[in-house]
């Protein structure tokens, strides 16, 4: 399976919906080669706004475009819009309910040599934490361009997080996509394993490896983590009485949390997998995601545990 860049295809993506409606413009704070936003430069440069290192400033720029009646698309580095803009998110973007779309570049570790400073490990919390935000993370090239338009024409503010990562493709052009409603991947009746962004290829080949271990593992992708679809938690949670969630950010405030609290007096025994409240490290991708046990394997045996804590 080729691995496919899903900031190319958002940058692609962004560009020829662009071209189909003239309300979309987009603000970058000087990182359009990261974030790919230059293909609508390109296409688009008088819709396309440079605003430099001012991450704050260009999401109260990108307000008053959405003011004037615009579709603003504000691009930069997912721990700096979540991070140094947060309280214009919070005050012009949540509060005031205004028709912006957030979109974090280099999601999670993605940003991996760039260290600590640059992981957005804690982007997901702040966001879902905001009131009147929605928040997506895409799994996949094919669904992040699907995300596009259906961000651009959903009323009120969303915040989307990109990752740098080149990924295997598992979604199709074709496959439907609601904001609001997870996918079921497959059916299973020993444990649920809940995934979102990158680690939804991971969950579906851990599913395979505990098939060959005579484990029925059921596989929830949640791509919108606020509203949550808790209808398709509970269920999964009813019938097969053991979770295992994985995220590419923090265990705390993410999508663990989200699963648990949507399960309140009802929990079932649920492992987390992610980053278990710590800073992370410099050094290669995957090396990172293997030494914060975010692999295959380990969501595998996350799964055993689940499933013994109930049996126990």
């Amino acid at each position: 399976m080729t691995d496919v860049s899903m900031r190319v295809a958002y940058g692609q993506a962004l560009a020829e919906y662009g071209a189909a409606n003239p309300r979309i413009v987009v603000l970058d704070a000087d990182i359009s080669a990261s974030s790919q936003t230059h293909y609508f430069a390109s296409r688009h440069p008088d819709r396309f706004f440079n605003m430099g290192i001012a991450e704050a400033g260009m999401v109260d720029v990108g307000v008053g475009l959405a003011l004037g009646g615009y579709i603003p698309f504000v691009n930069t580095f997912a721990f700096l819009l979540t991070l140094r803009a947060a309280e214009m998110v919070r005050s012009c973007v949540a509060y005031a309910q205004t028709n912006v779309k957030l979109v974090g570049a280099y999601g999670g570790l993605s940003d991996a040599f760039d260290g600590p400073t640059h992981h957005a490990i804690t982007d997901l919390a702040v966001m879902c934490a905001m009131p009147n935000l929605t928040v997506m993370v895409a799994s996949d090239a094919v669904q992040v361009a699907q995300m596009v338009p259906l961000i651009a024409e959903h009323p009120g503010p969303v915040y989307l997080r990109v990752s740098r990562a080149e990924l295997p493709v598992i979604h199709s052009a074709e496959a439907p996509l609601e904001i609001g409603k997870g996918k079921l991947w497959q059916q299973g009746s020993d444990v649920t394993l809940i995934a979102t962004g990158i680690m939804v290829t991971r969950a579906l080949d851990a599913a395979d490896i505990l098939a060959a271990q005579g484990v029925s593992a059921r596989v929830i992708e949640i791509h919108t983590l606020k509203p949550l679809d808790t209808a398709l938690v509970r269920q999964a949670a009813l019938e097969t009485g053991a979770i295992v969630t994985a995220e590419e950010h923090s265990v705390v405030g993410g999508l663990g949390a989200a699963v648990a609290q949507a399960l309140g007096l009802h929990p079932v025994p649920h492992v987390r997998i992610g980053v278990q409240d710590c800073f992370t490290e410099t050094g290669p991708y995957e090396a990172l995601l293997t030494r914060f046990k975010m692999t295959v394997n380990d969501m595998a045996l996350a799964a055993h545990q689940s499933i013994e804590a109930k049996q126990a």
